[in-house]
């Protein structure tokens, strides 16, 4: 992970989007998609894999849409990125799971991937003690705001 892909960016937003309507139940995928300016079909893709992964649950129907799976303060942003994005790293070599040698690196020894497992743990433990909850209150109180 360099940088949040689109989706990523995508997802956390739609999951936003059901965190502060929570109590409300479902909300139809077009309202999360007009709402958040997310391309329908793209949101639509994008729903499916957090359903899968067990981060929201679909209702069909005429009143279907998206919830939920759990509650908001049990969902980190790590586990949304790593769902969408996959590992959280910033060199292939420095992964919890699946590491591998960089392509360019021909050292046994590298000082580079000490320094990025730092980076790794850092950014990750950001991600996995932030959750959806905390994520939407910490933006009330980071709004930004412009004065001309």
């Amino acid at each position: 992970m360099n940088q949040l892909s689109k989706r990523c960016k995508y997802a956390l937003r739609a999951l936003y989007r059901l965190n502060r309507e929570y109590s409300a139940g479902v909300i139809p995928v077009i309202e999360i998609a007009e709402s958040e300016n997310i391309p329908r079909k793209f949101l639509e893709t994008i729903l499916v894999q957090l359903r899968n992964a067990g981060i929201v649950e679909s209702q069909l129907g005429k009143n279907g849409g998206y919830r939920l799976a759990k509650s908001p303060d049990a969902i980190t942003i790590g586990a949304v990125v790593r769902v969408v994005d996959g590992p959280i790293a910033p060199l292939p070599c420095v992964r919890e799971k699946g590491a591998q040698i960089c392509e360019e690196c021909t050292r046994q020894r590298c000082e580079t991937r000490f320094i990025m497992r730092q980076v790794r743990d850092a950014i990750a433990g950001v991600l996995d003690h932030t959750t959806l909850v905390e994520a939407c209150a910490r933006s009330d109180e980071d709004a930004l705001t412009y004065e001309i």
